[in-house]
């Protein structure tokens, strides 16, 4: 998958909206980086047979997995689909505590399909290790609002630039 970065960046919002993921029993978000790329979390296609791409104006495909690294949890998918706005990557490296962020995502699939919330890098460099793994990650954590379906979805700067991929959620017991 060859990416190319958009000519310009604009409204960052309607830039590039989240697709929803179906794999089986699971259900998450990605985005496109690539000619018919789409980037998404490992472990929402974990196990899968088949993998479904619905975009934001429901048009369905069915997706080819590329190749997936449970280790840094990011899979690549290809679907054969026309005009995809690819998502634009910014440096994560500087990105500061405090700075304004934007998740994409899809929290419960079709039915909250394309939400956007706000929230401010609150960590940087947190190591975690999440459950089931026995790889950690070293990872940004976030006050934006997180749910299940936003795994894979992107996180993104006040230029509309990816900063991150929504992996994981840290919760208490």
């Amino acid at each position: 998958c060859q990416h190319k970065a958009p000519a310009k960046a604009g409204a960052f919002l309607f830039l590039f909206l989240p697709f929803v993921i179906y794999s089986g029993n699971s259900m998450g978000s990605g985005f496109a980086v690539g000619e018919n790329c789409i980037v998404t979390n490992a472990h929402v296609i974990d196990g899968a047979e088949t993998v479904k791409v619905v975009l934001y104006n429901e048009e369905e495909y069915e997706a080819k997995i590329i190749g997936a690294d449970n280790q840094t949890d990011i899979a690549v998918l290809k679907i054969e689909a026309e005009n995809l706005v690819e998502a634009e990557f910014g440096d994560s490296s500087q990105i500061e505590i405090g700075e304004t962020v934007y998740a994409l995502g899809n929290p419960g699939g079709l039915s909250l399909q394309s939400s956007f919330t706000d929230g401010m890098i609150s960590g940087l460099n947190r190591v975690i290790t999440t459950d089931g793994s026995v790889y950690s990650m070293t990872v940004l954590q976030t006050s934006a609002a997180i749910n299940p379906g936003n795994s894979g979805g992107a996180l993104i700067n006040e230029y509309g630039q990816v900063a991150g991929i929504t992996s994981a959620k840290i919760i208490s017991t």
